[in-house]
């Protein structure tokens, strides 16, 4: 029986309610919203604080059982990238004081804050509540930098400023892999006793097998075709343009293929992709594989996960993941993955199990990758039932679970800083 009533999380810079795929949101927008409903279940309320983006968005909205999504006014609803964010922060930080100030004394047992700019806010409610912060950091300024994408924009000192400001002052830091805790350890300095790892999960209900032959006929696709599917925003981080020019070498070294090959690309663009929202498909014309190449728009969860199960495998070419939360989708719905050795994919992904890790972002490599598997029936049947037993240990009641631990421990006196 856990002793964590009501839990207040902030999610500024990203609503859990903006649909996957396109401008910031993503993965962490899937995160809060479903570890949010499964500790509900679990007799948690949760609060989550979140930006207002335009004036038609109502004050709460009620997200689920014990789940309420607060929409904050912090500066122009609209035309504020996430670099601009930081100077809202007084604004935020001061709503979200006031609202609680309107509430008996005591409201919140924890604070568990989303990405650098939450944690910000996250450490003065911590202060003022007299709660413990929990702080997931879901991506990092150091390690991006690192593995910079062609064409990208590297993060700002600012930012990595107040990571470690973060890092300091969270009692508790969660982290998604064993990779990412040693990264905040020998990144951040973190104290490694105050770090945790709890990987993310799946909604095994949701992201589960489909009839191939039908579901493709539903989505337009061919049913003998060869479907190498993309499924994220469109920016460079996630790599997009390494599928498209895996594809091309494939294509010129067997021109037979062109007739069969189909590649979805699942997502609108983000980020830095934001500056040029035609890129892509620019590439993929001067690639000479515009015609095999299809761009669709986000998706919902329910039809994200038709997509996979339509594909003979999905390719994650991405710099870097602090956990890969598409690869585990879509092998949950028994689709072997493709996808990058980065960050928390290789353990996401188990390579010869229930997909395949590429070391390099070379073309000519994914596209021997890409190659072995449609070409190989056996090894892509194989693949798909190790995929489908792999995602199964990945569930987001696991995941809540192991976060009221975290938060449970966050709240013992040897945890708080001194």
């Amino acid at each position: 029986m856990t002793s964590i009533g009501r839990v207040a999380m902030i999610s500024l810079h990203t609503s859990p309610l903006d649909q996957p795929g396109t401008g910031d949101a993503g993965g962490m927008n899937v995160y809060v919203i479903e570890l949010a409903r499964r500790l509900a279940r679990r007799g948690v309320e949760v609060d989550v604080f979140t930006r207002a983006t335009t004036s038609a968005l109502p004050p709460t909205v009620v997200a689920g059982d014990g789940v309420q999504v607060h929409h904050v006014a912090a500066g122009p609803y609209e035309g504020l990238a996430k670099e601009e964010l930081p100077g809202q922060l007084c604004t935020f930080a001061r709503e979200v004081l006031r609202a609680e100030a309107s509430q008996p004394l005591g409201h919140y047992d924890a604070v568990h804050s989303h990405y650098w700019l939450s944690g910000q806010v996250g450490a003065l409610a911590r202060d003022r509540w007299g709660v413990p912060l929990i702080h997931s950091m879901h991506t990092m300024a150091k390690v991006k930098n690192a593995a910079l994408a062609d064409g990208d924009t590297p993060e700002p000192d600012g930012r990595i400023i107040g990571e470690e400001q973060v890092v300091e002052a969270a009692d508790m830091l969660i982290a998604n892999t064993d990779i990412e805790a040693r990264q905040l350890v020998d990144l951040y300095d973190a104290d490694p006793a105050r770090v945790e790892v709890v990987h993310p999960g799946v909604d095994l209900e949701v992201f589960r097998p489909h009839a191939r032959a039908a579901t493709r006929r539903a989505l337009g696709l061919p049913e003998d075709g060869h479907v190498l599917l993309f499924a994220g925003r469109l920016q460079p981080l996630k790599a997009p343009d390494v599928l498209l020019r895996a594809v091309a070498v494939m294509l010129a070294e067997t021109p037979g293929l062109r007739s069969r090959l189909v590649v979805p690309v699942v997502g609108g663009p983000s980020g830095s992709g934001l500056e040029h929202p035609e890129s892509l498909a620019e590439l993929a014309a001067e690639l000479g594989v515009a015609d095999v190449v299809r761009f669709v728009p986000p998706v919902e969860q329910a039809e994200l996960a038709q997509w996979c199960s339509a594909a003979d495998l999905v390719a994650v070419p991405s710099y870097n993941e602090s956990f890969g939360l598409v690869a585990a989708e879509a092998q949950a719905t028994g689709t072997p993955v493709v996808a990058a050795a980065v960050g928390g994919l290789p353990t996401v992904v188990s390579d010869g199990v229930s997909g395949l890790l590429v070391d390099t972002h070379d073309p000519r490599d994914w596209a021997g990758a890409l190659r072995r598997l449609i070409s190989d029936d056996d090894l892509r049947e194989r693949l798909s039932t190790g995929a489908y037993e792999h995602a199964a240990e990945f569930s987001w009641e696991r995941t809540a679970e192991a976060t009221l631990d975290v938060y449970e421990a966050a709240r013992r006196p040897a945890a708080v800083p001194a």
